[in-house]
């Protein structure tokens, strides 16, 4: 697992390897992962949207933009938490993500960016 925190939010990130399938007859790996956002600001926040960098060892690095995460835009008061688990597909056994959620301070009303910390992906039978 790995962990940061930025003004006052904490982000940790937790990985799985899912298995191998064939698609278009080409081998895919499967991970998971599972964030888990929680507040220790003393202003209530909310995730408006998401920057993901997506490395694969066998591919250039794809950047995914959007709203919220997997469909919600969560509301954290002081204290609180939002878990969410999502997947990614890769070409390889190895790889990593890392990006940062945009983010409103209900208080100044102000966006800031919560950084992501970059969390590897890698298939256990690659390992060294």
């Amino acid at each position: 697992m790995v962990s940061q925190i930025t003004r006052g939010i904490k982000i940790s990130v937790l990985t799985s390897f899912e298995g191998t399938y064939f698609k278009n007859y080409k081998i895919h790996f499967a991970f998971s992962y599972v964030v888990t956002i929680e507040n220790h600001s003393k202003d209530s926040v909310q995730l408006t949207s998401r920057h993901w960098e997506i490395f694969d060892s066998l591919n250039d690095i794809e950047v995914v933009d959007g709203e919220g995460v997997i469909g919600k835009k969560p509301v954290l008061k002081p204290g609180e938490h939002h878990t969410y688990s999502s997947g990614c597909l890769l070409a390889s056994p190895y790889g990593a993500m890392k990006g940062h959620f945009n983010m409103i301070n209900f208080t100044s009303t102000k966006t800031f960016k919560v950084i992501v910390p970059t969390f590897r992906m890698c298939a256990p039978f690659a390992l060294n």
